[in-house]
């Protein structure tokens, strides 16, 4: 593939893997994600997916391989650049990564970190102006919460708190979403409003969209891609519609040494 093909993707993979000491993690992974693509990774625990979204934010370097991020290859990248680079890629993690004990919109003014020095960082978490305040509240309506702005994160519930880590990816202004597993700790009926809510403002927004997750029914309703990951590797890489009634359960599968080790 040329280089004028990835500075066209969001992301080029070209024969990756990452190695956490002599565990291997992801294994000679070749993938491009289009901009404005909305791809859906799924897979079992411990099968890759969350070092695969953290190589994508430029997050966890590769053993071997080229990455490619929004044109840029990311290994001969330093410091500053990566930082920037990351300015531009939204990230929801598992665990939301919100400052509990700060209001709502201290957590969400911290999504322009990346495209401001230490000073100004500071002085915008500890003192937002009206501007940033106007701003935020406008992203905190969107997300469906703007009525929580000033309340304190630990205050919200589960789901108001998974909507806080939306609006915060938002309010840098990305390029890309990256979502890791968001929805793994809510109800169905939440996890689903989260889905639903993320996939409609990547749409708005128009920036790619790439979610890991669990829930086999929300991945085909809402990715028109999916990619399954099982023990590192690409195990299918194609349009929901076309898989198999079989893919799923194939992926889900335990082996005997799986069995064995349970």
């Amino acid at each position: 593939m040329s280089e004028s093909d990835s500075a066209s993707s969001a992301f080029r993979l070209d024969n990756v893997s990452v190695a956490y000491g002599d565990f291997v993690a992801l294994r000679n992974i070749d993938m491009t994600i289009g901009k404005g693509e909305r791809v859906g990774l799924i897979g079992p625990s411990g099968s890759g997916k969350t070092t695969l979204i953290r190589t994508l934010n430029a997050t966890v370097r590769p053993a071997s391989g080229s990455v490619f991020a929004l044109g840029e290859e990311v290994g001969p990248l330093e410091q500053a650049s990566l930082r920037r680079l990351r300015s531009r890629i939204g990230f929801v993690p598992q665990d939301l990564g919100l400052v509990a004990n700060l209001r709502v919109v201290q957590n969400v003014v911290m999504g322009a970190f990346g495209n401001q020095g230490l000073l100004s960082a500071t002085r915008c978490v500890l003192l937002p102006s009206q501007s940033e305040k106007e701003r935020v509240f406008e992203i905190m309506q969107r997300v469906g919460i703007g009525e929580k702005i000033f309340q304190r994160t630990d205050s919200l519930s589960g789901g108001q708190q998974q909507r806080v880590a939306v609006a915060r990816a938002l309010y840098q202004k990305p390029e890309v979403i990256l979502a890791d597993e968001p929805v793994s700790s809510v109800d169905p009926a939440r996890a689903r409003d989260t889905v639903e809510l993320l996939v409609r403002l990547a749409e708005e927004e128009g920036v790619t969209l790439v979610m890991s997750l669990h829930n086999l029914d929300l991945a085909r309703e809402f990715f028109p891609r999916l990619i399954g990951l099982r023990g590192g590797e690409v195990a299918f890489d194609q349009p929901s519609g076309d898989l198999p009634d079989g893919a799923f359960d194939q992926l889900f599968r335990l082996s005997e040494e799986e069995l064995l080790e349970g």
